[in-house]
């Protein structure tokens, strides 16, 4: 696997890398046909990736089985606790299952969602193999930048899942409650270390305090006491900006699964440059105030407010 990935990082954007795919070859010997409605598509969550990211290649896969008129096939989360904690495949039939009832598991190559052209080779692949019973899976990492496209789809099998009936709620709704996620750990070390990759992840304490100052100034219209849960790593005595608030909940190295919960279930959600808040915020019906420099992009919706770099509204007071 490991030869696989670097001979496709490689060849990735020459004339040769659909060479490396038997699909290719498929769709180059044989007649473009209508495909097979009942067949289904799959991405395989990143096994050495965070939640947030392995979330990111299944919803992926959940967006383009639509968009190429297929079904969706699940394809199990790397952690175990992850896979019941979601329970996403509870009811999506599994690529496993598939495969032990006559389906053929096919790998399709990585396509630009950007690139209509790419878009319709991909299409034209799928419909070469006419009406054989198939699983298509997309290539590792295969992008979709628009996440919020199967919010809808992903909320309802959360909300479905077994687990939910073993949810603990750490808010006394009560109060109104603000989740902020200041994302630190890995990121703490690619600052010290100039990693590119980790310091575009970045926000200091200052960003989230202005950004939390906003919020109490003139988004956040209630009666009720408010309450603040900060959730990171570290110590509190890393967080001395947050003293002047009143109520201040620090939760820090909590459960990863009851992390996920709690900015789910928060009525508003401060996120981080990070897949793991913006994923749930993707679930919760509640407000969220997000990074507008961000990788994934964001829906045009009252519920979704923008702050800038320096934690200033830019997009979406909700009235």
């Amino acid at each position: 696997m490991d030869y696989w990935c670097r001979l496709n990082g490689k060849l990735l954007g020459t004339v040769f890398y659909y060479y490396l795919y038997p699909s290719y070859w498929h769709y180059l010997f044989h007649f473009v046909k209508k495909h097979n409605s009942e067949n289904y598509f799959s991405a395989v969550p990143n096994r050495g990736a965070g939640i947030g990211h392995q979330m990111s290649n299944w919803n992926s896969g959940l967006w383009f089985s639509k968009q190429f008129n297929l079904h969706y096939a699940h394809t199990t989360f790397a952690q175990d606790v992850w896979e019941k904690f979601l329970g996403f495949g509870e009811n999506v039939p599994h690529v496993k299952y598939l495969q032990q009832n006559g389906y053929k598991k096919v790998r399709l190559p990585l396509f630009d969602e950007r690139k209509p052209q790419e878009v319709e080779l991909t299409r034209r692949i799928i419909d070469s193999y006419g009406k054989k019973k198939v699983v298509f899976v997309a290539e590792q990492d295969q992008r979709y930048n628009d996440q919020y496209g199967i919010a809808d789809d992903i909320r309802r099998f959360f909300y479905m899942a077994k687990a939910r009936e073993n949810d603990v709620d750490i808010y006394d709704h009560n109060n109104y409650n603000i989740a902020i996620h200041a994302r630190r750990g890995d990121i703490v070390i690619g600052q010290t270390n100039n990693d590119p990759n980790l310091t575009m992840r970045w926000s200091s304490n200052s960003y989230f305090v202005n950004v939390l100052k906003k919020a109490l100034d003139g988004i956040v219209k209630t009666d009720k006491p408010i309450h603040i849960y900060l959730f990171s790593q570290g110590k509190e005595s890393d967080f001395p900006e947050f003293e002047q608030f009143a109520n201040v909940h620090y939760c820090l190295d909590m459960n990863p699964q009851q992390t996920f919960l709690g900015f789910i279930n928060a009525d508003l959600l401060i996120t981080s440059k990070s897949s793991f808040s913006y994923k749930p915020a993707l679930i919760s019906d509640n407000l969220k105030i997000c990074p507008a420099n961000f990788w994934h992009s964001y829906p045009e919706d009252s519920s979704w407010i923008l702050a800038d770099d320096d934690g200033n509204i830019i997009r979406g007071i909700k009235d």
